[in-house]
């Protein structure tokens, strides 16, 4: 079976997207970068990144901040997420409320060149990321040797999806289905997250 190119501009995804979006969930009154660090300290999900303590603090926060401005996006039009560090939150979205593509910050943080580190280190340092995050919300072993056919319909998607029309709905299946969400399902979200794991290990092998 051939498997559909990934597109070369792609970036990377931040699985600490996630558990962000459920502590912003669960916490509706407001965070700011430092509180959501070491929130996610605490539960296992952002340990030491560099032994320099300079280095180590803006990798976490832009690790964080890549991860919020990742997430304005995908909330929208539903929701808004306000991603200033100080200030974190949702909101409801009334509908004015739209991503400043000119941002000079949102360009920042959403070019992973500016992590200083290579392309190889940034995707294993997100693996280990995924692996965290899967332990941190159980595991379903029986999906384990899924095919990817398997994959692509736990998605929902036809056989001959593409890598974009993929990582759309996956998205828009783990908001559905985020165990913190108002109708969020825990077993379905460890299934997508699972399948979408998969997928991109296949593409990027």
């Amino acid at each position: 079976m051939t498997l559909p190119e990934r597109p070369s501009d792609e970036q990377p995804e931040n699985p600490l997207i996630w558990p962000i979006l459920g502590l912003l969930e669960k916490h509706p009154d407001g965070w700011m970068v430092h509180t959501l660090a070491e929130s996610l300290k605490q539960q296992g999900l952002l340990n030491t990144l560099d032994e320099v303590a300079e280095q180590d603090f803006f990798k976490r926060n832009f690790l964080l901040m890549n991860a919020l401005y990742q997430l304005q996006q995908m909330l929208l039009p539903g929701q808004w997420l306000q991603a200033q560090a100080m200030d974190i939150k949702l909101m409801h979205n009334p509908g004015d409320q739209q991503v400043d593509e000119q941002d000079p910050l949102r360009e920042y943080y959403l070019d992973w060149q500016n992590y200083n580190s290579d392309t190889h280190a940034i995707r294993d340092l997100l693996s280990t990321f995924w692996q965290k995050y899967q332990q941190h919300i159980g595991n379903l072993s029986v999906t384990t040797n899924a095919s990817w056919q398997q994959d692509l319909a736990v998605l929902e998607l036809p056989a001959d999806a593409s890598p974009a029309q993929i990582r759309k709905q996956w998205r828009r299946l783990a908001l559905r289905w985020h165990p913190d969400r108002p109708e969020g399902d825990t077993d379905k979200f460890r299934l997508a997250c699972e399948a979408w794991q998969r997928i991109q290990s296949r593409l990027h092998n």
